[in-house]
């Protein structure tokens, strides 16, 4: 038995020896799991029964006991009435514990396992437990294979196909190695499906075939999304302390720095005025760190089921953890977790279990996943994430000085295949004194919309013209902004290079 799977079944059996009388072990490998309690039994001297609606009562070798035990509520009964050490799996029993005679039920149960030596042990893909439940079911994340698991499997396959000419399986130590870690994250019958999918369609091990089949596989979450950036680091205008704390990093993941006795860093949290830029640099740091971007949806977390949304995120944040080392993107972080505070008056504390999940993960996590989260509103942000320790760092991202202006409008005209020195720059800054980076590029598309209806060649003019058009959220919503200036000047460390105060004040003098 690899690592993992023996971490997972110690942690049962220690569960199974002190008598908790329910177990509810979360996994979509359901064989892995019955495996690992088969082994348990057998080594606590006790019988192991397996319940399904579909089949009833057998024993795990597969011996039929009771056919005739369909219903949940039954099969409850029946094993109030053994009086003999045994471990009873439930399968996929989820969505019976909506049931309010089943809920009634399994808390009758659970005094009678305890005093008999009976553990009940639920094992279901999905976690949906109810308030009533709460505090008898002990929850386990049964761990996705291990890179070891992930070897085993693959040699699995080599070895029965290593005759075939018409396949290469020759693999070195570097490719080795490249293709389990693209399997990270997956089950063993995905890691297996899509090894033979590569032989098949490649003739070979493709560890850009099984990424591209992983990514299919966290968009079926529908939480998670997989980013491919190509944003680079240079097509960040201006933010300068911002990008040498990132540059510092870029080998913080590495065994090397392990060794030198640096520890994994967890994050960075990005708050500023809309548009300044912010999704834009977690971008570029997965390209930079060339590392999985994943973007976690927060308002998808709150699926309105009760009970899903505290699995939404312990199953997000799993996957995530899987296929580390990987950046976690968590946009507008504030909308989602906004209603903290009243959240037991509101959604019955919901939220609030959500957010305390992701702030205790986000404190003692010590798998290689840096979280970036942005935020636009800092009123609404929940005081407690904004303590020392949950990021690394917090930045501030104002809006741009007349430099850094200067820098993003030559990065925008350049991304648009036309010559920035061909352009008066500097007018064009000084005129969008007080405009965001989006703001900016906003006004050059318009310009070049004008400038193609007319059938000619965009100039600075143009431009010009797209500006005064344009009215910035500075001048709109200039008291929002200049909050959020004053809450970061004791709170953030600036992400732009220290500019003179003059500037600072001139850009919202609008």
């Amino acid at each position: 038995m690899n690592k993992i799977d023996s971490y997972s079944k110690n942690e049962i059996e220690i569960l199974v020896r002190a008598r908790y009388p329910v177990i509810y072990i979360v996994s979509w490998e359901e064989g892995r799991v019955l495996e690992s309690l088969s082994e348990v039994a057998q080594e606590r001297e006790k019988e192991m029964f397996c319940w399904s609606i579909t089949e009833g009562i057998k024993t795990q070798s597969g011996k039929e006991i009771d056919n005739s035990v369909r219903d949940p509520l039954t099969a409850l009964d029946y094993v109030y009435s053994v009086q003999r050490p045994l471990l009873f799996v439930l399968k996929d029993f989820h969505p019976y514990l909506k049931d309010p005679q089943v809920i009634r039920r399994l808390r009758d149960c659970a005094e009678e396992v305890k005093k008999s030596n009976k553990t009940i042990i639920v094992v279901s893909p999905v976690l949906e437990i109810p308030v009533e439940l709460e505090k008898l079911i002990t929850v386990i994340d049964y761990q996705l294979p291990s890179l070891k698991t992930l070897e085993r499997i693959l040699r699995g396959i080599i070895n029965s196909v290593k005759d075939n000419p018409k396949v290469d399986v020759n693999l070195d130590d570097l490719t080795r190695e490249q293709i389990l870690k693209s399997a990270l994250g997956l089950t063993m019958d995905e890691a297996e499906n899509v090894f033979a999918k590569s032989l098949v369609v490649k003739k070979t091990f493709d560890p850009e075939l099984i990424i591209s089949e992983k990514e299919q596989i966290i968009r079926k979450s529908g939480i998670l999304e997989y980013f491919h950036s190509t944003e680079k680091m240079e097509n960040v205008g201006g933010l300068e302390n911002l990008k040498e704390w990132v540059k510092k990093r870029t080998r913080a993941f590495t065994e090397k720095a392990r060794n030198y006795g640096l520890p994994q860093p967890k994050g960075i949290l990005l708050i500023g005025v809309q548009g300044c830029g912010k999704s834009l640099t977690a971008k570029a740091v997965a390209s930079l760190w060339k590392l999985p971007l994943l973007r976690l949806d927060v308002g998808k977390i709150f699926s309105g089921v009760v009970g899903s949304s505290e699995a939404n995120v312990r199953r997000a944040l799993n996957m995530a953890e899987s296929i580390a080392p990987a950046i976690l993107w968590i946009d507008e972080i504030e909308k989602g977790l906004s209603g903290v505070q009243s959240s037991g008056q509101t959604d019955s504390g919901v939220t609030a279990r959500v957010f305390g999940s992701f702030i205790t993960w986000l404190q003692e996590k010590e798998s290689p996943v840096f979280v970036i989260a942005t935020a636009n509103n800092i009123e609404i942000m929940p005081p407690e994430l904004l303590r020392k320790g949950r990021f690394d760092e917090i930045f501030f991202i104002d809006l741009p000085s007349v430099d850094e202006r200067k820098e993003i409008i030559r990065i925008h005209l350049a991304k648009r295949r036309r010559d920035p020195a061909k352009f008066d720059v500097e007018t064009i800054a000084t005129k969008t004194n007080g405009f965001s980076g989006a703001e900016i590029e906003e006004a050059i598309i318009s310009a070049m919309y004008d400038a193609f209806a007319e059938e000619r060649e965009l100039e600075a003019e143009d431009v010009l013209k797209g500006v005064d058009k344009t009215v910035p959220l500075s001048k709109t919503m200039k008291e929002k902004v200049d909050s959020i200036r004053q809450w970061a000047r004791t709170r953030a460390v600036f992400a732009s290079a220290v500019e003179e105060e003059k500037e600072r004040k001139l850009q919202l003098e609008i």
